[in-house]
């Protein structure tokens, strides 16, 4: 069966960072998949249309340079946040403030969003908003471990599984609700 839309897919994978020689980032092995369900947009299209008709037991590996991944980083991304925000019981947790670190917020329209923090001014920390892989080409390179029809119940939900899981990480669940 070929990988086509409405199929879940199983996948074990590499990436890499910065093409076929570079530092690894995730490795996703067969015991633990990465199950979604093709073309529903949980995943880069450019990923997507790049292992479309393989069947169960192919191999890929391509490179999707950054503008195809999750683009260049944008200085629009670096946002100045009052310090205050970061109070805790009318206290600044430091600990929190610290550059690189990484700190869940809520934008403006109630979503939810990860910040890292760029750097911390007197009264002000200017967070990071780009993606983590933003302005990084990425090589993936790994097997189709399955395909198979999905559900009318999948589809109708968009995802693969039974519901619970995130259809970008489902080895979250712990208890194989993607499989």
């Amino acid at each position: 069966m070929n990988i086509s839309p409405n199929k879940v897919v199983s996948l074990s994978y590499e990436l890499r960072i910065d093409g076929k020689d570079g530092e690894i980032i995730e490795t996703v092995n067969a015991s633990h998949p990465l199950v979604f369900l093709y073309g529903t947009g949980n995943l880069l299209p450019k990923f997507e249309s790049h292992i479309a008709n393989l069947t169960a037991g192919a191999s890929f590996a391509f490179l999707l340079k950054c503008e195809d991944a999750y683009g260049p980083a944008s200085e629009e991304a670096l946002i100045e946040v009052p310090v205050t925000t970061f109070m805790i019981d009318g206290e600044i947790d430091n600990d929190l403030l610290r550059e690189g670190n990484p700190v869940p917020m809520i934008d403006g329209n109630g979503n939810h969003v990860n910040g890292i923090v760029a750097e911390v001014k007197k009264d002000t920390v200017v967070m990071d908003f780009n993606h983590p892989l933003a302005g990084d080409d990425l090589f993936f390179s790994g097997i189709v471990v399955d395909v198979r029809e999905a559900t009318l119940e999948e589809i109708e939900r968009g995802n693969a599984g039974n519901g619970n899981c995130s259809p970008h990480d489902c080895s979250s669940c712990g208890d194989g609700c993607c499989s």
